[in-house]
């Protein structure tokens, strides 16, 4: 069962102390009770309760132990509070802002907080889109010297994909690719679109594959150069996407961080018309759980 505050009201009074946010975690994290990270044994003494000791192997772990949480100096009460605000917020956040809405002393904490935050957005193992599912591509980058079109010079090449719900845009997946290649495409397409969903692209020789890869491809129009005549879906997709980081972001994305910001997103849009914000603030808390630690110098690599 979902369980989440509703108003910022309750999201105050429910997590008012550390030991609440703790508990909230434990009930994503084990939803069946615990289970030894090491042993899968179910049982378990508490430790100041923080440590969880294993009764049968020994082994101790807290709660925040293999998430993003991990090694945190702060309090996860702030932790909550920062994600509260990033789901409340329509069109996103910047690293700027946060730190002013928290009184987070450094920039370097709420940027690095804000893309931890941005990669758990991911779900793991999340659903492949399926049904009609239209295709294209985009460049993300500044004004650059080069060839036009699919090669475009120093831009970064992101393959955009939505579903077709015939009155509205389904889900939708963003995934950056290297080149515009058969091989690329249909390897970001296989990983991002269920076998036997129909696609449509244009007539790009770099879709040529996918029939061999289980899908059936419906070539909509055979102009292949990327410009303003982009299939009307994905056009309305990327269209969103440059305005918000345009607006939100000011253009100021780092092709290294690109993914980030592409993952929130996906995250964003794909919950447009959720009418909770509190079960924004459940579905990130719950992903972040589920993600691995990973440090700030891992982030700067992208």
């Amino acid at each position: 069962m979902e369980d989440y505050p509703k108003t910022i009201i309750e999201f105050d009074e429910r997590f008012a102390t550390e030991d609440a946010c703790r508990q909230y975690l434990f009930q994503l994290r084990w939803p069946e009770g615990f289970r030894c990270p090491h042993c899968d044994y179910g049982k378990a003494w508490t430790k100041n309760n923080e440590l969880y000791q294993c009764k049968k192997c020994g082994y101790r772990v807290s709660v925040i132990a293999g998430t993003i949480f991990q090694d945190t100096k702060k309090p996860l009460r702030l932790w909550f509070k920062a994600i509260w605000y990033i789901t409340s917020q329509n069109y996103g956040v910047s690293a700027l802002g946060l730190k002013k809405v928290l009184g987070l002393g450094s920039y370097r904490t709420a940027w690095t907080w804000l893309h931890k935050l941005r990669f758990a957005m991911v779900r793991p193992g999340r659903d492949r889109l399926s049904g009609i599912v239209e295709i294209d591509e985009t460049y993300i980058g500044g004004e650059k010297s080069g060839k036009r079109g699919r090669g475009a010079a120093g831009k970064a090449i992101v393959l955009v994909a939505a579903e077709d719900k015939g009155n509205h845009i389904g889900r939708i997946r963003l995934h950056r690719i290297i080149d515009a290649s058969a091989e690329s495409l249909t390897k970001a397409v296989i990983a991002t679109v269920e076998p036997g969903a129909i696609i449509r692209t244009d007539g790009w020789n770099g879709y040529n594959l996918l029939p061999e890869a289980g899908f059936t491809r419906i070539v909509v129009r055979k102009e292949s150069i990327i410009g303003d005549n982009l299939l009307p879906i994905v056009n309305r997709v990327v269209s969103l996407l440059k305005r918000w980081l345009l607006g939100t972001h000011q253009g100021a994305v780092q092709p290294s961080y690109l993914d980030y910001y592409l993952d929130e997103f996906t995250f964003r849009f794909n919950r447009r018309t959720s009418r909770s914000r509190g079960k924004l603030f459940y579905r990130l808390v719950h992903q972040a759980v589920a993600i691995h630690p990973f440090t700030g110098k891992e982030l700067k690599k992208g």
